[in-house]
């Protein structure tokens, strides 16, 4: 006659320990867009910053927010002659990043990659910045069309106004 299989209660607990970590440990990302900021959805455009014919260097920002996520064109102009440089055409360049946000209060937190033109991943062979972007942005709704991006890292904030109005669709991932 066979013995009744029997576990221990130390089996027991460490048994219903792991079930109960795993439940709570695990779980799946979303397979759809998540909303994102209402009054962000759309194209945004920064057109100019104060005294820009002053400044040696400077970046004009057109920002575009679909639901969660975000491209984000950069225009940097310089008037500073750095060589033979073939990345930038008479002191002017292009540079394209995408993402997804969230906003925590007042603060918006940017995080994605530094894209081509077309949007593919840039390789580090490239002009300029490659690989993550990374950002905070201090946000502030200045009217109903206009908002100012303050960067963690940028001395000067980035006054966007609103060209084109859309609502979120969410898309599959």
């Amino acid at each position: 006659m066979q013995k009744p299989f029997r576990l221990s209660l130390f089996t027991v607990r460490l048994l219903a320990f792991i079930l109960l970590l795993s439940a709570f440990s695990c779980h799946f990302n979303p397979d759809m867009q998540t909303p994102g900021q209402a009054y962000l959805q759309g194209e945004w455009q920064q057109d100019s910053i104060a005294g820009q014919k002053q400044l040696l260097n400077y970046s004009l920002y057109h920002l575009k927010f679909s639901c969660d996520s975000f491209v984000m064109t950069i225009h940097s102009y310089s008037k500073v002659n750095s060589g033979g440089d073939s990345c930038t055409s008479k002191g002017q360049w292009i540079e394209y990043c995408k993402g997804t946000y969230i906003q925590k209060h007042d603060t918006l937190h940017m995080k994605g990659l530094f894209c081509n033109a077309d949007l593919t991943i840039k390789d580090e062979k490239s002009c300029f910045r490659y690989g993550d972007y990374d950002e905070y942005f201090k946000i502030r709704k200045k009217a109903d069309s206009l908002i100012q991006f303050a960067g963690a890292t940028n001395v000067i904030p980035i006054n966007a106004h609103l060209i084109k109005r859309t609502s979120c669709v969410p898309k599959p991932l």
